[in-house]
This record gives C-alpha cells, sequence and structure tokens, in this order.
C-alpha cells in the first residue's frame, strides 16, 4: 500500500490491492498484432510479424502494441516462432551443457536466488562465455530480430544485454514468486526507504525474458506468470508475503513453450520457475536481462581511489564524534552503493538477493576500525571479484 505521506509500505490490505489488478482480463480486440490471448497473456506469430515490421512505420506501431503490453496490459508477451531455425538454439544450448558439464567437474553447484539447492543448474554472465566460446553462433544467435523489437519497445535504443542460462532438473521444484532486478533483489526495509515514484520507475530499466532452448509442456514447469500484477505500486513490498504466494499459487498463468519460442515480461509481473514434474527432461531456458541505457551515470568515476583517498579522514572525523548521519552522507556521495553490476560467479550474494556494495565495505571497514591499508586490500579484492576472465 501507498501511505498517506506517499511512501510505499508494507502494511494495508496488500490482497486486495492484488486481487483489482490480477482479475483483469486481456481483450484480443485491444492488441492488433497479437495473434492469440492464452491464460490471459498475449501470443504473437513471429512469422506473420514480418512483414509488418519491415517498413519503420509498421515496426513502430508493432513497438507501441508490445510497449503498451507490457507497460499497462498484461505485462508479458510470448513470441511463437521467435527461432524458426532451431539449429542455432542447438549450437548454443552444446555451449551451455559444456560449462554445466564443467561446473559440476569442478564440484560447483550454480543455483538461482528463489530455488531449493539442487533444484536447478544455472550460468552466471552465459552471455560473455558464449561470445568468447563460440563467436560464431553468438553472432547467428543475436541477429535475431525480436530481441531487438522488444528491447527497444520497452527501453529505447542503446540497451545492454545480460543473460544466465537456468536448467530446472527433473523433479526440480518450483521457486518462490517473486519480482525482479532492480527493487525486487532489495530487502523489504531496503525498498521502502525508495520513493514511491522510484517503485515506478525501477520497472521501466530493465526488460525480462527467456529464450526456450528444450521444449516445455507445462509438466517441465515453464514459468508462471500472474499477468497484470506488475500494475501493483506495493509489490517490491508486498511479493514476500503469505496471502500473496497463496494467491499466487491458486491463480497463475502457466504458458507452454517450445524450443525457440520468446517469452517478456515487466520485471514488475510476479513470477516463479515452475516444477518440473517429469522424470527425464531438463528444461533449459536463456535468461534475458536487458538494461536501459539510462541507467548510468555522466562521467566515469573511480570510486575506490576516492573512497581509500577519504578513509582516514572518515576515521579522525568519527573518532572526533561525528554524527553516523554525517559519516553515512559522505560514503553515500563517495563510494559506490549499489552492488550491480557484479560477477555473479565470483561475488555471490551471502545474505539476501544482492552481493555487499563498495559502500558496505566502508562502513564495515569504519565501524571494525580497519586501517587504510585493510581497507585497500578489501576493496581490491572486491574489484577482483567483480571482473569477468580474461581470455
Amino acid at each position: 500500500m501507498v501511505d498517506q505521506s506517499g511512501w510505499v509500505t508494507n502494511t494495508g490490505d496488500q490482497l486486495s490491492e492484488l486481487k483489482v489488478l490480477a482479475e483483469l482480463k486481456t481483450l484480443l480486440s485491444d492488441y492488433k498484432f497479437a495473434s492469440s490471448v492464452e491464460q490471459n497473456t498475449l501470443v504473437y506469430d513471429c512469422e506473420r510479424l514480418v512483414p509488418q515490421i519491415s517498413s519503420r512505420d509498421g515496426r513502430r506501431a508493432v513497438m507501441a502494441e508490445l510497449g503498451r503490453a507490457l507497460l499497462s496490459g498484461p505485462g508479458i508477451v510470448a513470441f511463437k516462432g521467435m527461432y524458426p531455425d532451431t539449429a542455432i538454439v542447438d549450437r548454443v544450448s552444446d555451449v551451455y551443457w559444456q560449462i554445466i558439464e564443467e561446473q559440476h567437474a569442478r564440484g560447483e553447484a550454480k543455483g538461482d536466488h528463489y530455488a531449493k539447492p539442487g533444484s536447478n543448474d544455472r550460468v552466471w554472465n552465459v552471455q560473455e562465455k558464449l561470445a568468447l566460446r563460440d563467436p560464431e553462433a553468438f553472432v547467428d544467435y543475436y541477429a535475431n530480430d525480436f530481441i531487438s523489437l522488444v528491447a527497444t519497445a520497452w527501453l529505447g535504443p542503446a540497451y545492454q544485454i545480460t543473460t544466465q542460462v537456468n536448467v530446472v532438473n527433473p523433479g526440480g521444484d518450483a521457486q518462490q514468486p517473486h519480482r525482479d532486478y532492480h527493487l525486487g533483489f532489495l530487502t523489504d526495509e531496503t525498498a521502502m526507504d525508495y520513493p514511491t515514484h522510484v517503485h515506478l520507475l525501477s520497472p521501466v530499466l530493465t526488460l525480462q525474458g527467456a529464450v526456450a532452448h528444450t521444449d516445455m509442456p507445462r509438466e517441465t514447469g515453464p514459468t508462471m506468470y500472474l499477468p497484470h500484477s506488475q500494475k501493483m505500486v506495493s509489490g517490491y513490498v508486498a511479493w514476500r508475503n503469505p496471502e500473496i504466494k497463496k494467491y499466487f499459487a491458486d491463480n497463475y498463468s502457466q504458458l507452454s513453450l517450445d524450443k525457440g519460442d520468446g517469452a517478456f515480461f515487466n520485471p514488475a509481473v510476479f513470477h516463479a520457475a515452475g516444477t518440473n514434474k517429469t522424470k527425464d527432461i531438463k528444461r533449459m531456458a536463456n535468461l534475458t536481462q536487458i538494461g536501459s541505457a539510462f541507467g548510468r551515470t555522466l562521467e566515469t568515476v573511480n570510486r575506490q581511489q576516492m573512497s581509500i583517498s577519504i578513509y582516514s579522514v572518515l576515521q579522525q572525523r568519527k573518532s572526533a564524534g561525528w554524527s553516523e548521519v554525517a559519516l553515512e552522507n559522505v560514503i553515500a556521495a563517495c563510494s559506490e552503493g549499489y552492488a550491480f553490476p557484479t560477477n555473479l560467479d565470483r561475488d555471490p550474494p551471502l545474505h539476501g538477493l544482492a552481493p555487499q556494495s563498495q559502500a558496505d565495505f566502508v562502513r564495515q571497514a569504519l565501524r571494525n576500525g580497519d586501517s587504510p591499508q585493510q581497507l585497500c586490500a578489501t576493496l581490491d579484492a572486491l574489484l577482483t571479484r567483480q571482473q569477468t576472465d580474461r581470455i
């Protein structure tokens, strides 16, 4: 809910707030270019869209509809036949399986934030790993025009793609319903520190999606969605509510996908990977987070260098009796307060859904009385963890 002062809270009748939205019906007549509505979700036939998007005006008309569908419609669009020739999907999958096998051989059990250990296999930053291991496959895979179409429709040009492979293993349990990056990765308490307008802004900074790398009948557990839930203003602090989770479990939509199909959604849609009820099918999806070009500062700033430079002064001011508020104001002006982007292979979340940020380590050092040399070593180690491997 939003309280009288205009801040999002986790109080009030959140279930009723959600029901009003989730019970809205998606009407095919409102979407000129869609082929069907399945389980309250818009489905687009890519073969039928090709002639329409071949001209500038036609492409802009389709993008306008997709953007409207993601913002004020069901929040989810599925693309049937996104990769009509699935040979390139198979070639990319071969690279992904190789990486997963190597992880297993090293004894690494990579999973995601929301599933039980062992339910799935996750490959972080597979975008870069694919480009380095098989550049031809990368080029052929990302030549696909429908990724550009939906990314530009939601974010505009100059977007940045990151991807993570997720394999839900036979018998793998469903994820918990959730919202995603950015505010979805924060605790309720931290999310409530952000003004209401930031809760509305967060979803338009990222596009969430997946390309099916295997056939995904319902028994394999394709992603469950709650269409229209992205319009719930307090959703970033409501998704952990047990009543909300139960409502999701009773009312979700779950589209079957064929290999080469894609689905893209507003990251504020409540969603979760489903349970793989099969005994022998490993369900693979290439998860995609596409970021807005605008999520960046104007200038390049070496915040590690700044943090180390001012640290001795912070220690002096703390000894002189400065308040926690004053010290925190300085850290906020100097150090990187956000943990992302990072290398989740090396810098995984240890407490919650996000790793410690540079600012967290500066606060920790100040609290513990660490020397400037100790802080320098800590931040050097963080920088190393955040970087990807060189070839």
